[in-house]
């Protein structure tokens, strides 16, 4: 049922209020009729082009009339209906919302209401809003500025043309009612004429414009329990808390569970202080004494030790936990080094920290280079990356309760820090480091019953938006063509960072947000999102990630003694043939090993399929064209032994969550599911004991090639390998190839228009999959030597391959910048080798990117890539090259201050080697060349022979 207007009015003597609600059961309004409009449209004939506004386009109005509701147009006087058009036609699909204030002029004469003294119309167009919720917003908030209410008038037009499209296939955004136009007639308490041309018109206007992006937990610190406070405060104090939470909860988790963190802060004592805290925030950054502070931090740190010391002297004897809490939100300002709360026009309050303030009490682990931090309605979200220049997926978590939610936000830094850190181990073939967005949507608070459909999408949707353009804010230059100042800034640098999707981001995402890169002036908008549906490689589209995964199964199923191009294999699986990676592999693994591959498990959020016989193949594969989870495996294609259960069921939800612990096979496959699945206090779960070796215990599956990110904890994998030997390849080399896929179409949106890209997508397509299939198997044989020669579990390897390649690369790319650290690098007997020129460098690039993208555009390089992302790529290549030729010990064994000198050597020697092979090809072989030929058999030959 959809709220599709709604009317106020006020009795003459205040003490009744009549409100009318017109809802659709149906999802499907009437549409006005041009009948319905007659006066408007002769209204609008006679109007001249001098005339307020200018003339009318007729067959734009007819349109726009056609989208109302016959209420709406017949209630409507002409001039009034056509001043909503314009509001309409300002928003109507965006995301924005536009807001006027004018004086009453009289429109009901003869009543109590005909008065024009202090009255005024606050007009307001707000696009892709739930109507109920905004105006619930709004009635709060002019009661916070003192106006009151004498008539409401609030009516939903339609953003699209088509009343044949059933509810059921419109998005969410049409859904939720397209444009929402708010008509309000408000009687000013104060001053005569002052919601005009005092400051508290302006705010008005300001909060009316973000209302639709305010969460409600600010709108009731601000407008309910604090209406001192003000919205700007309020809203820092919750996002600071928000952020803050995972730290605090370390601190000490029964003071701060998420709930008591906001009760605490909004107690008499404390919130005063707080909103001191919120208003050195605001300083801090302000255009004006913001410079300020930049110029003299002395000025900030004067003002916060002032607010230590009343925090101790007022809160902290009687309330260390409160004290605890302020103190973290003093230091939190200190750590902000950028933020947007001065936008008028955003979305959300973005702020990039000095990461160390995530840390926990004596926490010891590495810090990123960059953490930002974004809150806004329903959602907050952790940016992490691990260098200057990074790539990473953004993911959306949606906790099933309150309880869920609030475990989930004392863990969200982790998770972020922990998939980035993932990432920077997977990202070692390419030139950006790791990184990862993490954005917690709140689907519960404050409700009834959780949202769900539309209205649950719609709350996804909106969270993707505000954060991706809260970021967006720290990241572009101010258009100052649009009188955009230049932030506050205490960092100093430009900020280069790429966003992918994982879980939960749809392809409505994607393209929203390459589309609004490019909107905010984004240098390189298509280059922001990888996977876009047109000119992009869709990860699930082309299974990127899975091609990766499946390098890695077959290595592994080698090792262990099977052929799975000529032998029956078991395997299980997390994560469904909807999914992205599961499907596809599903799909794969029917292409490579046809009836050799026996699904044995599989399990996703819907439920979970088992048969010790193997699943039907035929069936999974019709779900995954179909794009359906595994409870709607049909019940007829199951053997003897199978059986299907959904997670809607007791039985089911036990069995989908335990299947990795039950279901034996040769491997295990997590292509979904939550991180630390499988952690210190359940591993011992995967383990079983081996009847064919006198109770010798091993995995439940022997292998496991981890699809999914962080499935496994570190903890957990290397006990399943010492107590039971379980084989691990690591998220960070297994499920590697995705991020490789994303990094390549990035360097294609550099070097190619969209209309090139799609003219030869096919032979990109083609090549890009055979390069991420060659560089997975080159680190898979490697793993699997260094692991076979050497002692250390497979996750220890696999590890150390990335240190070895991100070191190397960081040395690399340092040196290219600084020719004084390569000579420094020399001993007496060595001669100068100097930066390498980028004549000798273009082969790196050239090598690494797809061949169908060389031959089209390799000579576009120096003019259209950046030279910072340039030096970035001829490191990683360079260095992942030279560790999947000569291994991990060869890079260990160098002194660190040596790296970058030996790899430009090894550069240069391994291009005279190629030049000497090709002579020798030829048939032209000196005796020089006889020797050197000598010199490497005798030197290298055994090594090479015996796999070393």
């Amino acid at each position: 049922t959809l709220l599709r207007r709604v009317k106020l009015f006020e009795a003459l003597d205040q003490r009744f209020t009549l409100y009318i609600f017109e809802f659709d059961p149906t999802g499907e309004p009437a549409k006005a009729e041009l009948a319905n409009a007659t006066q408007i449209l002769e209204y609008a004939d006679n109007l001249s082009s001098d005339a307020p506004g200018g003339s009318v386009d007729r067959h734009d109005l007819e349109k726009y009339i056609r989208r109302c509701t016959p209420n709406h147009v017949s209630n409507s006087s002409p001039a009034r209906f056509l001043y909503h058009k314009s509001m309409y036609d300002r928003v109507v699909n965006t995301d924005e919302v536009t807001v006027s204030i004018s004086e009453y002029a009289g429109e009901y004469p003869g009543t109590a209401v005909g008065d024009r003294e202090n009255k005024f119309w606050i007009d307001c167009a707000m696009s892709r809003v739930i109507p109920m919720v905004v105006l619930r917003g709004v009635l709060r908030l002019l009661t916070n500025h003192d106006l009151h209410l004498i008539r409401v008038h609030v009516d939903m037009v339609s953003d699209h043309d088509d009343p044949s499209v059933p509810a059921t296939e419109r998005s969410a955004e049409e859904e939720v009612g397209g444009v929402t136009l708010l008509r309000l007639l408000v009687a000013d308490r104060g001053e005569a004429a002052s919601l005009l041309t005092d400051e508290r018109g302006t705010q008005l206007t300001k909060h009316l414009e973000r209302m639709k992006w305010y969460d409600e937990r600010v709108l009731k610190l601000a407008l309910d329990q604090h209406p001192w406070l003000g919205l700007d405060r309020a809203e820092i104090i919750v996002g600071l808390l928000s952020m803050l939470h995972g730290p605090l909860h370390k601190t000490n988790p029964w003071a701060f569970l998420q709930s008591s963190v906001f009760t605490s802060v909004a107690e008499e004592r404390k919130i005063t202080i707080a909103a001191r805290i919120a208003d050195l925030f605001l300083d801090k950054f302000h255009p004006d004494t913001g410079k300020q502070m930049v110029d003299d931090y002395s000025l900030f740190q004067k003002r916060a030790e002032a607010i230590h010391q009343d925090i101790q002297a007022g809160v902290a004897t009687g309330d260390p936990a409160g004290a605890i809490l302020l103190e973290k939100m003093l230091e939190a300002v200190d750590s902000t080094l950028r933020t947007n709360v001065h936008r008028d026009d955003r979305f959300s309050l973005s702020l990039r920290l000095r990461p160390d303030i995530m840390n926990g009490p004596n926490e010891d682990r590495e810090n990123p280079y960059g953490v930002f931090f974004v809150t806004g309605r329903r959602f907050s979200g952790f940016h992490v990356r691990f260098r200057d220049i990074a790539r990473g997926g953004m993911r959306l978590v949606t906790p099933r309760g309150p309880e869920a939610h609030s475990f989930e936000s004392s863990r969200q830094y982790d998770e972020a820090y922990g998939l980035a850190f993932a990432q920077q181990l997977k990202n070692k073939d390419i030139p950006e480091g790791g990184s990862k967005a993490v954005c917690l949507v709140d689907t519960h608070s404050g409700l009834s019953t959780p949202l769900k459909g539309s209205a649950r999408s719609h709350s996804l949707r909106k969270s993707v938006k505000a954060m991706t353009d809260g970021i967006l804010d720290l990241i572009v230059e101010p258009d100052a063509s649009r009188g955009e100042r230049p932030l506050v800034d205490y960092f100093g640098s430009p900020e280069f960072l790429y966003l992918g999707p994982d879980e939960q981001v749809i392809p409505e995402d994607i393209v929203w947000i390459a589309e609004h890169a490019s909107k905010r002036g984004h240098p390189s908008p298509t280059t922001f999102m990888s996977s876009k549906p047109g000119a992009g490689i869709n990860h699930k589209e082309f299974g990127v990630t899975s091609e990766g995964v499946n390098v890695y199964l077959a290595e592994a199923l080698r090792f262990m003694g099977i052929e799975p191009l000529e032998e029956k294999f078991t395997i299980s699986m997390t994560g469904g043939p909807d999914g992205d990676v599961a499907g596809n592999m599903l799909n794969i693994m029917n292409r490579d090993y046809g009836e050799n591959v026996l699904v044995v498990g599989l399990a996703d959020g819907s439920g979970c399929a088992e048969d010790p016989d193997g699943l039907d193949m035929q069936e999974l594969l019709r779900l995954f064209r179909e794009a359906r989870p595994i409870a709607d495996f049909s019940p007829s294609r199951l053997g003897a032994r199978g059986k299907v259960l959904s997670a809607d069921t007791e039985e089911g939800l036990r069995a989908r969550n335990t299947m990795h612990f039950r279901v034996r096979a040769d491997v295990f496959v997590p292509a979904g599911g939550r991180p630390s699945t499988v952690n210190v206090d359940n591993y011992a779960d995967f383990i079983t004991v081996d009847a064919d070796a006198a109770g010798k215990p091993v995995g439940i599956c022997p292998v496991v090639v981890e699809g999914a990110n962080l499935f496994f904890t570190p903890e957990a994998r290397q006990k399943l390998y010492d107590e039971a030997g379980v084989i691990i390849v690591k998220d960070s080399s297994a499920n590697k190839t995705g991020v490789i896929c994303s990094s390549y179409e990035i360097c294609s949106s550099m070097l190619l228009s969209d209309k090139e890209f799609l003219e030869n997508k096919p032979a990109i397509v083609a090549d890009v999959l055979c390069n991420l299939r060659s560089i997975a198997s080159k680190e898979a044989k490697l793993l699997f030597r260094e692991f076979r020669n050497y002692q250390g579990s497979l996750p220890h390897f696999s590890e150390r391959i990335s240190y070895a390649i991100n070191g190397l690369t960081d040395a690399i790319r340092e040196s290219l910048e600084d020719e004084e650290k390569l000579k420094v690098q020399h001993t007496l007997r060595d001669a100068p080798i100097g930066i390498p020129t980028e004549e000798e460098l273009l082969p790196l690039f050239r090598a690494h990117l797809p061949k169908a993208l060389v031959d089209l555009a390799f000579d576009r390089v120096l003019d259209k890539v950046p030279q910072a992302y340039r030096l970035n790529a001829y490191a990683s290549s360079l260095a992942s090259r030279i560790v999947y030729q000569e291994g991990i010990h060869f890079v260990e064994a160098q002194p660190k201050p040596r790296l970058a000198s030996n790899a430009i050597k090894y550069m240069r020697a391994q291009k005279e080697l190629e030049a000497f092979v090709e002579r020798m090809r030829e048939g032209d072989i000196s005796e020089e060349d006889k020797s050197t030929v000598e010199q490497i058999v005798k030197l290298n030959g055994v090594r090479s022979r015996i796999g070393l």
